[in-house]
């Protein structure tokens, strides 16, 4: 089993999102390139873009980020390090939570800052078009009809290819689909933390995208000489790596996005692509992480 850096993102397979962008299952998460508490610039700016860039070398051509890293840091530093973009780099972008300084995030959907925000991230990512747009929040103070209808009048506008929605059930993914297509749904899941295992049976029987945030597993079973870590050292791996082989193994449609601001770290993400177990193995990993 393949563990190195040799190990690329096509090693992962493809999915196409919408059934006509596809990608790369393994991909890129933007938040961790900003500040502490996702909050202004990173410590180092050029480091930054050299993970960006190194994780397009490693063929990773899905990239996830969101206006309210930084904010807007992160799709800064994107459109700098990675234009022109190579073939086939999807970018996907989120609007809908606001900052109001570091690790705080309050939603809003009102139609017009919605709006506003897509112009700002075509702005920031220097693109004519989103090819994922994703809702980060259903505000509960604003119907979400107002909020998506804005949206399709964009995405009719040409401005946005695919919508997507963020930590979402699937009544909330039923009623969103009424008023928009909607082709992928990113919430937080992991090997312990399966609180969404209803939302992954869902995109999985409807071919969505099911983008994990927070795709690493934690907690005791991933503590040293616990059964994560114990499973992962038998097979050449770390636990961050068996926690995303596990992800891709879980369903066709999952999209692991894990993030970091360390080319190494990047790089041993991708050597996950790498890790194969036998459906026995995965089995009884399961079976100690319920």
């Amino acid at each position: 089993m393949a563990t190195t850096t040799a190990v690329t993102a096509t090693a992962s397979g493809t999915f196409a999102i919408g059934g006509d962008l596809t990608v790369n299952r393994l991909g890129y998460g933007a938040m961790r390139i900003t500040g502490d508490g996702i909050w202004g610039e990173p410590k180092d700016r050029e480091g930054a873009k050299k993970v960006l860039r190194r994780a397009v070398e490693l063929d990773v051509n899905f990239i996830d980020t969101a206006d309210s890293y930084g904010p807007e840091v992160s799709e800064q530093l994107i459109g700098e390090a990675l234009t022109p973009y190579a073939k086939g780099v999807v970018i996907a972008t989120k609007a809908g939570l606001t900052r109001q300084g570091p690790n705080q995030w309050l939603p809003v959907g009102r139609w017009e800052y919605l709006v506003q925000e897509v112009e700002m991230s075509l702005r920031r990512l220097k693109l004519e078009r989103l090819d994922l747009w994703q809702l980060h929040r259903i505000d509960p103070k604003v119907p979400v009809e107002e909020s998506l209808g804005a949206i399709k009048r964009l995405q009719e506008q040409g401005k946005i290819r695919h919508v997507g929605l963020s930590e979402v059930k699937p009544h909330e993914i039923e009623q969103a689909r009424k008023i928009i297509e909607i082709v992928s749904v990113q919430n937080q899941y992991n090997l312990t933390d399966r609180r969404h295992e209803d939302v992954v049976e869902y995109c999985t029987k409807n071919r969505l995208a099911f983008i994990p945030w927070f795709p690493v597993a934690a907690g005791k079973l991933a503590q040293p000489g616990g059964k994560l870590d114990t499973a992962a050292k038998a097979h050449g791996a770390t636990v961050s790596q068996l926690s995303l082989a596990w992800l891709l193994h879980r369903s066709p449609v999952m999209l692991p996005i894990p993030g970091t601001s360390s080319v190494a770290h990047l790089e041993e993400n991708i050597a996950a692509a790498g890790v194969k177990l036998s459906d026995a193995e995965w089995k009884e990993i399961e079976d100690a992480a319920k």
